[in-house]
């Protein structure tokens, strides 16, 4: 698509779980207290396989490594109890993400924050990143289907009144990455638990600190590759 088709930037949709926010560690916390109250063990071998999903996808998963009869409404009031309590005391910020966060509400252009986590977990996480970031926020408790599913970043771009191809992106998992390329958004991934690979149409950087405003317009407006390939010393 050329760059007068696509246009320019309407809004940054943001990922929150291991994207704007180093959760994953207190994740795989949580999940491992909870799989030893189900009388099983956890490791970042079976953390890796929900990185991107849902709170349901992950309860399914322990019941059904453990055998457990448990109840999995209970399953996952544990699960949520523990990450509300760390989170409510501490939400530990990704490399980049608090600059970034500022850039881009310092060139007016509109955020969203759109995550798999429940409501009650976003709450805190836009208590101690700064609401007035974002427009609006999508949880994973309040659409029908979650990432990889593109249901919530086409929510957020509608509510928005975003064109889903001029909104950017900024994912850390394959699910994610996965869930905005099928909503038809433009992709920057930022990998972490799990790799991502490079494809066509897709960016990927090392941190949030390669990703600033005019780059983001850039691909937004389907510009050339950004960013751009590094140039060896002569």
């Amino acid at each position: 698509m050329s760059a007068g088709t696509r246009g320019g930037l309407q809004a940054v949709l943001f990922d929150m779980d291991g994207l704007l926010i180093d959760s994953e560690r207190v994740w795989l916390e949580v999940e491992s207290e909870v799989m030893a109250w189900l009388g099983g063990e956890w490791s970042p071998a079976h953390q890796e396989r929900l990185v991107g999903g849902s709170l349901s996808i992950a309860v399914d998963y322990m019941l059904e490594l453990t055998g457990s009869s448990a109840d999995p409404a209970e399953v996952g009031r544990r699960m949520l109890d523990g990450m509300a309590e760390r989170l409510t005391a501490c939400v530990p910020m990704m490399p980049g993400a608090k600059e970034l966060l500022a850039g881009v509400r310092a060139a007016g252009v509109p955020a969203a924050l759109v995550s798999s986590s429940h409501r009650r977990l976003i709450e805190p996480v836009l208590d101690a990143v700064g609401r007035e970031h974002f427009a609006l926020s999508v949880a994973g408790d309040e659409v029908a289907r979650t990432k990889p599913d593109p249901e919530p970043y086409l929510t957020a771009a509608a509510r928005l009144g975003a064109d889903p191809a001029r909104c950017v992106v900024l994912e850390d998992s394959p699910n994610g990455v996965a869930a905005a390329e099928a909503a038809g958004c433009v992709t920057v991934a930022v990998p972490g638990v799990l790799p991502v690979p490079a494809a066509p149409g897709r960016t990927v950087v090392a941190s949030l600190r390669e990703v600033d405003v005019a780059g983001l317009r850039s691909l937004a407006a389907g510009e050339a590759a950004w960013p751009p390939p590094a140039v060896p010393p002569a």
